[in-house]
């Protein structure tokens, strides 16, 4: 037995020693010391003592409470208004008072034993319970059953009333259609009637007339258009009589002479019939009102209106109905009848030497702007005539010797742009090259681009106030793109300039007045005008605006002029610094008011006399617009280089060629081989080359130069394809130097026979790669053009240059093996001994077909 002293006890329980020892003594144990032994029995006499001194002993039941009653109490306050019913807001708000709400809740617990001890101990009252418990759960069924079936009635009623509603809209809809039935069967029946009646009318009338013509004269038509013929006036002087005009009325009916011949044989006319011509044009030809031609068309079953147009077709019927014979107009150019117009207007000896148009191109931050905008400081700003702005597209300056209009066409792609549609707009370029950088690739297609426009190149070494110049070295490399400079014998003039302190500016000046003076430009300011257009926009407040650069004549304000597709009356004209001006010259660009519409950058711009024709050429013009574009996009072909070849008199024959290579020495190999192919039939003419993908601005050169295309191991991207697509360029892809110049030697030669194209018919992006242990690299790709076979040969592309060409070893989708994938679907594709393929390649699946060529 477990044995504590009195001592431990207490530091166990924390009580004093000795009031333990009173505590004991009352419970009955007797101990005197604090080192008195205390076993567990009389730890346990002690509790049941203390438990019991603190009303927690046993007791008996009878002496304990059965339930407790707990009362809470909570007061608040509420304000309530004092003020009348009546009274509004807008006399502010009512007075309140303040009101003290005392809440009382009163709540007992009862022991859980008890209840159940009643209940246990009371059958009756168990018995109740479960009564009430049944009663309770019967009342709760009949409820649900009671809810279910008024929701089923709500339900039926509901659908009963959607059916009806549907029914009510059928019948509502079947009796509109059957009124709208009714009122248009009403309405032909009276339209009917009506037609029959004015037949009837005219039939009676017609039939009148000819009983009153009987004997007198025959009705040539149908319609009985008897023309009557004035009689011809006597040369014998009437004399004069008093009375006035009824006088002389009545002695000329006593006379016998009258105003009018009897009828005589209807006149048939010989009516030159248009392509399209409206109905009160072809009743003036025929001599008729145009209410008759109108009813003879009704007749015909046609309802037309007095400014309605006739085709042909129709109108030559409608002439040979009413008698007159009708014959086809034979078809005019209208764009020749008003060239010849102008034409006419010219006179050789009005000619005058004319400003040079200058365009200003160059490599990005060789200081084009700051080279442009130290002229426009240096002589616009300071007083003198003319001006620059930037949106205008073109501006003039004036010096010491003449005029120079520069032309602001930001871009080499505007450039060709304009000269792809026809628009030669420039005489003179002037090609910007920093002396500290050198040539750069933009400054090699600038060079390219002129040489393809066939204008001269002024070269503006630019930067020369810089330490680190060094004119020689870009004269060095120019003249390794064959601009050699005049000193070294060449032709082109180089200038040496820096547009921060401005030397050399004026000698750049002087040198484009002088290469202008050899070109020898002429115009005619007395003829009409004829110019291009720079720019235009849709202005919200004045309508379209275009930018013209007058070429040749002179420009009024009121002027009807014709540009591109639209037309209209020149309403207003500004210079560059916005002043209203009333005429332009030649090489003076104006901004125009009054268009029908925005013509597009690089139309003719012709000033006509007549706007009727300016009008039909316009509409000629949108008609044909489809086949204009189509011809003037036309670009050479491999395979009618023969037939252009046949066509020409004895006159060389000119291929032009853009190259580009994945590497600058199959580029010169290329060129070489490409270029020593010539002969005196065919000159080839290679007129841009480099390296790298075919860009956006090899494509539009080729499209403004009708060029051949040609890739070796390097694609076009998305934008060039684009190009080529619309303008349905050449475009050949090689992979070995010896068929390209096997082509061009074939079509050359005549020889073409068979040949081996390869045509592309899908391209796949490569996503992501993975590796497998049983296939190795898996590239998991995105097909974005056209179809991947299984079957056919691939190429892997980076960056647009073949890397590989192999076949696939697999092509999956999910876990499926497929034999071809569409686009914009992902699959799985594995090349054939090749495991270097990572993200962003392109796998390109091509198939070789032979194809016989032909010379028709």
């Amino acid at each position: 037995m477990s044995q504590v002293t009195v001592s431990q006890l207490a530091d166990v329980l924390g009580v004093d020693v000795k009031r333990l020892i009173t505590q004991l003594n009352e419970a009955g144990i007797e101990v005197s010391e604090p080192d008195a032994a205390v076993t567990n029995e009389d730890k346990i006499k002690l509790l049941t003592y203390l438990r019991s001194s603190h009303g927690k002993g046993e007791t008996d039941d009878t002496t304990q409470p059965k339930k407790v009653t707990l009362t809470r109490k909570s007061v608040s306050e509420l304000k309530v208004p004092t003020g009348g019913a009546g009274r509004t807001r807008s006399r502010g708000a009512a007075p309140s008072r303040t009101v003290n709400v005392e809440v009382r809740k009163r709540r007992t617990y009862v022991k859980r034993g008890e209840i159940a001890d009643q209940d246990k101990g009371d059958p009756e009252r168990e018995a109740a319970a479960k009564a009430l418990e049944e009663a309770k759960r019967q009342r709760e069924e009949a409820e649900r059953a009671e809810r279910e079936e008024a929701e089923r009635r709500q339900k039926e009623a509901e659908e009963q009333a959607r059916v009806e509603a549907e029914e009510r809209k059928k019948r509502e809809a079947e009796e509109e259609e059957r009124r709208k039935e009714e009122d248009r069967q009403r309405a032909e029946a009276e339209a009917l009637k009506k037609v029959e009646e004015k037949v009837a009318r005219q039939a009676a009338q017609k039939e009148a007339e000819r009983k009153a013509a009987k004997g007198k004269s025959e009705s040539g038509t149908r319609y009985g258009r008897d023309e009557l013929h004035i009689a011809p006036k006597s040369k014998r002087r009437k004399p004069k009589r008093k009375g006035g005009a009824r006088a002389a009325k009545v002695a000329s009916s006593v006379s016998g002479e009258h105003g009018f011949q009897k009828p005589t044989a209807p006149v048939k006319r010989e009516i030159e019939v248009p392509e399209t011509i409206t109905v009160g044009e072809l009743a003036k030809a025929m001599a008729v009102k145009a209410g008759e031609l109108i009813k003879v068309l009704m007749n015909m079953g046609t309802m037309v209106t007095i400014n309605q147009p006739l085709d042909q077709d129709t109108a030559i019927l409608v002439v040979e109905e009413m008698g007159h014979t009708a014959k086809p107009a034979e078809e005019t150019d209208i764009e020749q009848e008003l060239v010849a117009e102008v034409e006419e207007t010219a006179d050789e000896e009005d000619l005058v030497t004319r400003p040079p148009v200058v365009t200003v191109m160059g490599h990005v931050d060789h200081g084009k702007t700051s080279l442009l905008d130290y002229i426009r400081r240096a002589k616009v700003a300071s007083g003198e005539q003319g001006g620059i702005t930037q949106h205008i597209g073109a501006y003039h300056v004036e010096t010491d010797n003449g005029v120079v209009t520069f032309l602001d066409t930001p871009g080499h792609a505007a450039f060709t742009s304009m000269r792809a549609r026809g628009a030669q707009a420039t005489d003179i370029v002037i090609l910007v090259v920093a002396a500290d950088d050198g040539v750069m690739p933009q400054t090699k297609e600038a060079i390219q681009h002129a040489r393809a426009a066939g204008v001269p190149l002024i070269v503006a070494v630019n930067k020369m106030d810089k330490p680190e110049a060094d004119p020689d070295r870009v004269k060095s490399e120019l003249a390794a793109e064959e601009v050699v400079p005049e000193d070294w014998g060449g032709e082109e003039i180089f200038v040496p300039v820096s547009a921060i302190s401005g030397d050399g500016i004026d000698t750049l000046l002087e040198s484009v007045l002088l290469q202008s003076e050899v070109l020898e430009l002429k115009a005619n300011p007395k003829r009409r005008c004829r110019g291009v257009v720079v720019e235009s926009s849709l202005d919200k407040g004045r309508g379209p605006v275009a930018t013209i650069l007058v070429q040749d004549g002179t420009l009024h304000r009121g002027d009807m002029i014709l540009a591109g597709e639209e037309y209209g009356r020149v309403r207003a004209m500004f210079d560059e610094t916005g002043k209203a001006i009333d005429e332009a010259g030649p090489s003076i660009p104006a901004e125009v008011l009054g268009l029908s519409g925005v013509p597009n950058a690089g139309d003719d711009v012709l000033a006509v006399a007549d706007e009727k024709k300016a009008r039909e050429a316009a509409e000629q013009r949108k008609q044909s617009a489809r086949e204009g574009r189509l011809a003037e996009k036309q670009a050479a072909k491999l395979q009618n280089l023969f037939d252009q070849m046949g066509e020409s008199t004895g006159e060389q024959q000119n291929v032009n060629l853009v190259i580009k290579a994945d590497v600058q020495g199959s580029v010169e190999a290329l060129r070489d081989s490409l270029t020593r192919l010539s002969n005196q039939e065919v000159k080839v003419n290679v007129i841009a080359s480099g390296v790298g993908g075919i860009t956006e601005s090899d494509a539009s050169l080729a499209q403004a130069s009708g060029a051949i295309i040609i890739g070796f191991n390097v694609r076009a991207d998305a934008s060039a394809r684009k190009i080529i697509q619309e303008a349905d360029l050449d475009l050949n892809y090689y992979s070995v130097i010896y068929d390209a110049i096997d082509d061009v030697k074939k079509a050359i030669s005549g020889l073409l026979g068979t040949e081996t194209k390869e045509e592309i018919i899908g391209l796949a992006e490569v996503k992501d790669v993975f590796r497998s242990s049983k296939l190795g690299a898996v590239a998991g790709c995105l097909v974005v053009e056209g179809v991947v076979k299984r079957d056919n040969p691939i190429r892997v592309l980076r960056d647009n240059v073949v890397i590989f060409e192999g076949e696939l070893e697999s092509l999956r989708r999910f876990k499926d093996d497929a034999k071809e994938v569409q686009a914009g679907t992902e699959c799985g594709i594995g090349v054939k001994q090749y495991n270097d393929v990572k993200p962003g390649d392109q796998i390109e699946c091509f198939e070789r077909i032979e194809v016989q060529r032909t010379l028709d």
